[in-house]
């Protein structure tokens, strides 16, 4: 800000009154921030060095201010580093865990996530959604909004009939021991067992569908049957999430838009736009003049005998959400991009307000390929996070059984191997693929959970041994990786606010890591108990207590528990 209205008084002399964008130079020998002349050379009519070397000499130095100089075209302006030092020391010190957090915005958002079907246990392949929806959830808060998060139960879909009309009518003498005692996995042999039944036998995929139609026609009786077979199931998806650091703020079932009549207000509107086509009996929304390509261009909101679909009550479900929040934010599968964009051409039909923001997501695999939820050939969330706590308690155990108790070592383990999972799924791009594999999440020197968390260990080992005061002399911080470390640190509110504004996650992911290993540059050169002096040594230990804060600040918005010891 100071740098801008430097610069905003000195262009003005220009006749240039856009907006001033600033860079970050990829060389940090070229400056902390810099200005791109280029935009300006056609209304002053010089060339950018020329505006360059002007605004350089032109613009007062001093305050935040160090030095100036302009080099091809750019100008480039250097902070003054014992101001950074002390103001940022001081004030992350001093705000703690509040660190980083962002201003108040007096705005609510709805974080829909998950949201899967209750009929058997996460599988890994959807993994992505609950981990990111929920850093998405932590990152929103801590960015001053008002959070309320949200799992939509898909209590009418054909999933959980196949699952009701198996715990019906399937002898459980039949099927194989559940994988494990957990409601999720005894439960699911019957919905497998069902679903291959019902593709061979006509007779029992009419019954099903039988199921499906009576409840979405509100039949008091089937929902409640569809309720009492999957209440369990999604018990035991609250279990699996729970382990993982996740939790739900509200439960909202999709019947409930069937039960008071929402979703027909719904039809209604819908069918009475110009847009609006009638086929049999069954009403649809022709998609073409919206942009839609492809083979079926029709989106279907009611079926011939006048019932709803999925996509017509997730309608109604967002004009509700709507009434709650002022912004609406959804993680998705990149498998549902289609529904996705009928839902919000039909909420703009109908005249909402607030139109969702949709981050899909791409699937996680592992290196042997895809899973399948209705065959059984599936590896479950549950599997991945038991490995990977196993190979951390191998890891752990190898470096330091003779030092740690039993109960200790499964306590490391356990925040180690959950993090690993957590962070090497958060840390790529949403919309990339990822194939999950244990030598990048378990790797103790790259970008992984355990670097970043066996660094925050590290500067926690050095201040348990001397504790930093508040009086330091910050000019005695000069070496350039004390430097390059305060400003890692000093970037850690804007990268919360690039991380929310768009959506990215993996930007805080990425930022922690380059953080931890300018932590261990700064840690390899600069002695800090073995300082020269007592002077110098707290003023590095009040570096090393302010990274300790920046990491588990970080790691906390990530869902990942940052250890005192490793």
């Amino acid at each position: 800000e100071s740098i801008k209205r430097e610069l905003a008084s000195v262009l003005s002399s220009l006749k240039y009154t856009l907006e001033i964008n600033l860079e970050i130079p990829p060389n940090p020998d070229k400056g902390d921030l810099s200005f791109a002349c280029f935009p300006i050379a056609k209304i002053a009519k010089k060339s950018p060095n020329e505006i360059a070397e002007y605004i350089s000499s032109n613009t007062s130095k001093g305050g935040w201010i160090g030095r100036i100089s302009s080099v091809g075209g750019y100008v480039n302006f250097f902070i003054d580093t014992n101001r950074l030092i002390s103001s940022t020391i001081k004030t992350i010190r001093s705000m703690d865990s509040r660190y980083g957090e962002l201003q108040i915005r007096n705005k609510k958002i709805i974080i829909e996530h998950t949201s899967a079907n209750p009929n058997g246990p996460l599988h890994v392949g959807r993994a992505r959604n609950p981990i990111l929806g929920d850093t998405l959830v932590r990152l929103y808060r801590f960015a001053g909004y008002d959070v309320e998060s949200q799992f939509y139960i898909d209590d009418l879909g054909k999933q959980v009939a196949i699952l009701a009309w198996g715990i019906k009518n399937v002898d459980p003498k039949i099927l194989s021991s559940p994988s494990k005692d957990k409601p999720d996995y005894i439960y699911v042999r019957f919905y497998q067992k069902a679903y291959k039944m019902m593709n061979e036998n006509e007779r029992i995929k009419d019954e099903i569908e039988d199921i499906v139609r009576s409840c979405e026609k509100g039949n008091p009786e089937s929902l409640n049957l569809m309720e009492s077979s999957y209440k369990d199931v999604l018990g035991g998806i609250k279990q699996s999430l729970a382990r993982l650091n996740i939790h739900f703020d509200s439960f909202v079932k999709e019947s409930k838009f069937v039960r008071d009549g929402t979703v027909y207000d719904v039809v209604k509107k819908l069918q009475s736009s110009e847009y609006s086509k009638e086929e049999n009996g069954a009403w649809y929304i022709d998609l073409e003049p919206f942009g839609v390509k492809g083979r079926d261009t029709r989106f279907f909101f009611t079926r011939s005998d006048g019932t709803t679909l999925y996509a017509t009550r997730d309608v109604a479900y967002h004009l509700w959400k709507a009434k709650h929040a002022d912004v609406l934010l959804n993680v998705l599968g990149e498998d549902h991009k289609l529904e996705a964009k009928q839902v919000k051409i039909a909420l703009e039909i109908i005249g909402s307000d607030k139109i969702p923001d949709t981050i899909f997501y791409a699937f996680v695999t592992l290196p042997e390929g895809k899973m399948s939820t209705r065959r059984g050939r599936v590896v479950y969330l549950d599997d991945l996070v038991d490995e990977s706590v196993e190979r951390a308690y191998e890891e752990v155990k190898k470096r330091r059984s003779d030092e740690l108790d039993e109960d200790r070592m499964q306590k490391i383990a356990e925040m180690v191997g959950i993090g690993s999972v957590r962070y090497n799924i958060i840390k790529i791009q949403p919309e990339k693929d990822i194939v999950f594999r244990w030598d990048d999440a378990l790797n103790f020197e790259g970008n992984s959970a355990p670097f970043i968390q066996y660094s925050h260990a590290r500067a926690c080992s050095i201040l348990s041994k001397e504790k930093p005061d508040s009086n330091i002399n910050a000019d005695l911080l000069s070496n350039p990786q004390e430097i390059l470390l305060i400003k890692m640190l000093a970037r850690f509110p804007d990268v919360i606010d690039e991380s929310v504004s768009k959506n990215r996650p993996n930007i805080l992911a990425n930022y922690l890591y380059e953080t931890a290993s300018q932590f261990n540059q700064f840690y390899r050169d600069c002695p800090v108990l073995k300082a020269r002096n007592s002077d110098l040594k707290r003023a590095r230990l009040s570096l090393v207590d302010s990274f300790r804060i920046v990491v588990r600040n970080g790691l906390n918005l990530l869902g990942i528990e940052a250890p005192e010891e490793m």
